[in-house]
């Protein structure tokens, strides 16, 4: 865990990322395209290029928040940022961002002001950019660190390959990729764990109160292991999966956009949770005082173990079943409430029993099966007690299962993204094409998506790599 304190790592060649073969090639191309477009949008080449890749939850869904541990690998799909520094004797700093699918993504320019507040009424790309440019200046000046004024403007260009909307953290891979390419623009370097807890703080400029999963692993994450992360503070252990399994990754192509439906749907667990959290501890015995400082369920889980030993039970689900069912709340408010927490609290003991399992003694067959298990449980428990499910995601998890998924959950914040299923290395390749007849073909024959760009709706994975700086 010790890894958590180094710094984000710097790299001087692409092989000590990416890798030989096929993957270094490719990500050569890309590169070399990136330096390219910068020198043509800006005139000069960058000093810098910064990297965070996206990531898969395998399981601990909407629990981060809650204070519980999750257990996710990131993906070899990343965000790069080339930086330059502008001129000093510029006397009209500012930050000049652009996209290299600038079709889609449209140019964006901000003055160099860290103080400068996010717009949430408008949902563009460039404001992910913005909350990370913030969040450097925001932790540079709570370490007390000078930074001569006024501050620099940057020349930046994004390239960005992790899928959008599909819950596999598209936008804190370009918070954290931007964060410490600025960071590295200002000769700065923070530890993993400083970066990690900046850029979730910083990300909720944009309006999502996230848990701080998906920077950690975004920072932390290393090749050829999932990680559990634990939280408060930030830790992160490494779990070495399964030889004989692989995870594939397919996209619902329903669109899930939290910055977007946050108010409505992601914010709106987080208030549910506290506010069974404070019930609880009310509930529970804890004075008036104390809980005013309840924030979140892990905080009020030792009183409801306590209370489930005195009757000789161990779950902290029993404290939920008996409590949170008093007025003044309506019924269906309650109902709400009560599934919630039941979801918290047994997905925080599936994350432990999938962990467990991992490092079991068992033949990798057996250890396989548990998982599987366990990822079905976990996304019953999504779909039916914390109702973040869509149609497109049930269709989907049925179309894994019924082609030999050992499980199939959906990852990420639900209503629309990915599904996530462990199958057996050796059927991979037949899973991938059963998933495409059975659930791409419709959506390739209406004109949906072209059928030369499945490979990015639906591919297996194996851990990747953390974030990185790199000086080429």
């Amino acid at each position: 865990m010790a890894d958590v304190e180094e710094p984000v790592p710097v790299f001087t060649s692409l092989q000590g990322v990416y890798g030989k073969g096929d993957t270094l090639y490719e990500a050569q191309s890309r590169y070399q395209r990136l330096k390219t477009k910068f020198f043509e949008t800006y005139g000069h080449i960058p000093d810098l290029y910064a990297r965070a890749p996206g990531r898969v939850n395998l399981i601990g869904e909407h629990i981060d928040y809650e204070g519980y541990s999750v257990l996710p690998m990131a993906l070899l799909h990343d965000t790069i940022v080339a930086i330059r520094k502008q001129d000093a004797n510029n006397n009209h700093q500012t930050v000049r961002v652009v996209n290299i699918d600038n079709h889609k993504f449209p140019g964006f320019v901000f003055p160099a002001e860290p103080l400068q507040e996010v717009d949430r009424s408008k949902h563009q790309w460039a404001n992910y950019v913005l909350c990370a440019y913030k969040g450097v200046f925001d932790h540079v000046k709570a370490k007390g660190l000078e930074i001569k004024t006024p501050y620099s403007g940057y020349d930046i260009l994004v390239d960005g390959i992790v899928p959008m909307g599909a819950g596999v953290s598209s936008s804190s891979a370009i918070v954290c990729a931007s964060a410490i390419a600025i960071m590295a623009a200002e000769g700065l370097n923070f530890s993993k764990r400083e970066v990690a807890e900046f850029t979730c703080i910083c990300e909720r400029h944009i309006g999502t109160q996230s848990g701080g999963m998906d920077q950690a692993i975004s920072l932390m994450a290393k090749k050829g292991v999932a990680k559990l992360i634990d939280f408060n503070p930030i830790r992160a252990t490494d779990v070495v999966l399964p030889r004989k399994g692989a995870f594939v990754i397919a996209n619902s192509l329903t669109v899930s956009t939290k910055a977007v439906s946050a108010a409505s749907e992601y914010n709106y667990r987080v208030v549910e949770c506290r506010l069974a959290a404070m019930v609880l501890a009310v509930r529970l015995g804890m004075a008036l005082e104390g809980v005013q400082n309840v924030n979140t369920l892990s905080d009020i889980e030792g009183l409801c173990i306590a209370f489930a030993d005195a009757r000789g039970e161990s779950s902290p689900l029993l404290a939920v079943e008996t409590h949170l069912h008093e007025k003044p709340y309506t019924a269906h408010e309650i109902e709400d409430v009560i599934q919630r927490a039941k979801h918290v609290f047994s997905e925080a003991q599936r994350v432990y029993q999938f962990r467990e399992a991992v490092l079991s003694s068992e033949a990798d067959d057996v250890k396989l099966r548990r998982l599987g298990n366990l990822m079905n449980e976990s996304h019953t428990s999504c779909s039916k007690l914390y109702d973040c499910s869509c149609p497109e995601l049930e269709e989907l998890v049925k179309v894994c299962r019924a082609n030999g998924a050992l499980g199939a959950r959906l990852t990420g914040a639900g209503w629309g993204g990915c599904v996530v299923s462990l199958v057996e290395e050796g059927s991979v390749s037949s899973f991938l094409e059963s998933l495409k007849k059975e659930f791409f073909r419709s959506r390739i024959d209406s004109g949906r998506i072209k059928e030369e760009d499945l490979d990015t709706y639906a591919f297996a994975s194996k851990p990747s790599g953390g974030a990185a700086i790199l000086n080429l």
